[in-house]
């Protein structure tokens, strides 16, 4: 997620300072992902030190206003035509827990699935409670609009994240199967046996 760029945005409706900033970005994403006032200090720096914006002056109530530049700007709309780049993904916890609990010792994976699908249907559907709140009543502005879509996609990555973990299971399932109808390496066929005593047995007929 870009703070930086998420900033940006709300600065191109006109001058905020700080906190209004805060509060705005929680408002649109519906606080899914919040915000703490040292962050948006700290990247409103960082944007102001790259030319991004600018201090301009204060409120009646003595607020230092930030403002976007020009620069600003064209970060911001270069930013807003660009594709999320997909070929370098984020670390995902889940995936990377599932890797590992594979043979793990003492780790029953099925159960850190199911554990998982439990958990994660149940936000799913605290999620589709929240989507019902919202469309209760025709969304009034863009903030409400922005969070329904928010929500939407919450909901979305929660069903797929569902699919993926059944995925999981089916496959371990069929692996176990198939390990299990497997001979072990003691005990192969006589097909395999043959060979590997064909030579010794000539050894002891030409003795």
């Amino acid at each position: 997620m870009s703070i930086r760029h998420g900033l940006l945005a709300l600065l191109e409706r006109g001058p905020r300072y700080g906190s209004r900033l805060r509060t705005e970005f929680e408002s649109r994403t519906g606080s899914t992902w919040p915000l703490n006032v040292g962050q948006v200090y700290t990247t409103l720096s960082r944007l102001e030190r790259d030319g991004m914006v600018v201090q301009d002056g204060a409120d009646d109530a003595g607020h230092d206003l930030y403002a976007i530049t020009d620069a600003g700007r064209t970060e911001l709309h270069t930013w807003f035509g660009t594709p999320v780049d997909r070929t370098h993904p984020p670390r995902d916890e889940l995936a990377i827990k599932l890797a590992m609990a594979v043979g793990a010792p003492g780790v029953d994976i099925r159960e850190v699935i199911q554990s998982q699908r439990r958990h994660t249907l149940k936000a799913m559907q605290d999620y589709t409670r929240l989507k019902a709140q919202a469309l209760a009543d025709v969304p009034a502005d863009r903030d409400e609009v922005a969070w329904l879509l928010v929500v939407e996609q919450l909901i979305f990555q929660a069903e797929a994240e569902a699919r993926w973990l059944d995925h999981c299971e089916s496959r371990l399932v069929r692996l176990a199967e198939a390990a299990a109808t497997e001979p072990s390496a003691g005990s192969g066929s006589a097909a395999t046996r043959g060979p590997a005593r064909a030579p010794a047995e000539r050894s002891r007929s030409q003795r």
